[in-house]
């Protein structure tokens, strides 16, 4: 499922400091700048669209059932880029592998989807981040 982009002039606080995993220092209460999730996230708002994941076959690469993916379009996809991929006109999201010829989960309990010649293939972009939510 495609979710529409909506660019956001939404400007967030960032901490100077990195937040610790255990206790918080009391000097790091002070903030750095703003940041734009739009800025960190996509680079080309124009070529970019947001899908919700599917399924537990990437769970290997951090990406689970629900989360957001942000998807690019002007990115040239590499051997080993996490693509959106068109097979048959069904989409997945899989581990692009150019010289097996093949879209690999990164779950290996999910097997590897050749690429046949007569395969009606389209990649429909580079997926650049993902978004979780913890609630």
């Amino acid at each position: 499922m495609f979710i529409p982009l909506k660019i956001s002039s939404t400007i967030l606080k960032l901490f100077s400091s990195k937040v610790a995993a255990g206790f918080p220092s009391p000097a790091d209460d002070y903030v750095e700048k703003g940041l734009s999730l739009d800025d960190l996230l996509i680079q080309h708002p124009s070529a970019t669209y947001l899908a919700r994941a599917n399924g537990h076959s990437m769970t290997g690469a951090g990406i689970f059932d629900n989360d957001i993916l942000i998807v690019d379009r002007a990115e040239t996809p590499k051997n080993g880029s996490i693509v959106i991929a068109s097979i048959d006109g069904e989409l997945t999201c899989k581990y692009l592998n150019t010289s097996l010829k093949q879209l690999r989960s990164a779950n290996p309990r999910y097997a590897p989807i050749q690429i046949s010649d007569d395969a009606e293939v389209l990649i429909e972009g580079v997926v650049t981040a993902s978004i979780r939510n913890h609630q």
